[in-house]
Parts: C-alpha cells; sequence; structure tokens
C-alpha cells in the first residue's frame, strides 16, 4: 500500500514501509529507547528485538483523507519513565514525519513491549 500525493507538478507516491522506516529510524535514536518490537506480540514473555532492516515489523501505518496514524511497537530501557520517553518519541516522530513528508500525523501511538536493561553485560 502506498500513501499517495498529488501537487501541480504530478503525483508522488510513499511507499508505508518508507514511512515505517523513518518513524523507526527516529524512534532507535530516541533517549531511553532499547529499540523497536515487534508488532506481533511476545513470544514466550520476550518481546523481540528488531534491526535496522526489520522497523515496519514494528510500526503500522494508517492513512485516510490525507492525515495518518502511527503506531509503534518499542522496548524502552530499564530505569527510565516511561511516559516521559513515550511522549518524547511522539514528538520526535510527529515532527520528523510532519516535515519530511508535508502531511498531517493525526496520532503516534506508543506501545511499550518490553523493558531491557540498557548498556549491561546481555
Amino acid at each position: 500500500m502506498a500513501l499517495e500525493i498529488e501537487n501541480e507538478l504530478g503525483k508522488i507516491e510513499i511507499s508505508t514501509d518508507v514511512i515505517a522506516n523513518i518513524a523507526g529510524g527516529t524512534v532507535v535514536e530516541s533517549y531511553g529507547v532499547v529499540g523497536m518490537a515487534s508488532k506481533n506480540q511476545v513470544r514466550d514473555g520476550f518481546a523481540e528485538l528488531l534491526g535496522k532492516e526489520n522497523y515496519s515489523r514494528g510500526v503500522i501505518v494508517e492513512h485516510n483523507e490525507g492525515k495518518l496514524t502511527i503506531e509503534l511497537y518499542i522496548i524502552v530501557g530499564y530505569g527510565v519513565k516511561i511516559s516521559e520517553v513515550a511522549t518524547n518519541v511522539q514528538s520526535t516522530v510527529k515532527y520528523k514525519l510532519e516535515k519530511t513528508l508535508g502531511l498531517s500525523i493525526e496520532a503516534v501511538n506508543i506501545h511499550v513491549q518490553g523493558v531491557r536493561i540498557i548498556g549491561g553485560d546481555e
């Protein structure tokens, strides 16, 4: 599925995977986030940590009438205030996508799939 934008010069199609990769890349750069998790929930009580090539597996992009809704599945670091990390991720992803795509972002919803120790010997 692709997002279509029309302007005076023609038509632009942006794949939802591209939007998901932009959002995922922004998320993992945020303070307190260990990584992205798969939207297909936990196996045996452990959330799967996704690599760069799989960010789209942890993001759901929905669009209707020119507005986007983004669902993000993340793993946060142990000892951080989850509500602050989530709020920071929401505002950062919203800003980045609006500036990159020039579209209105209706909502950025965060689903915390797990907590992991940051920088520990795992």
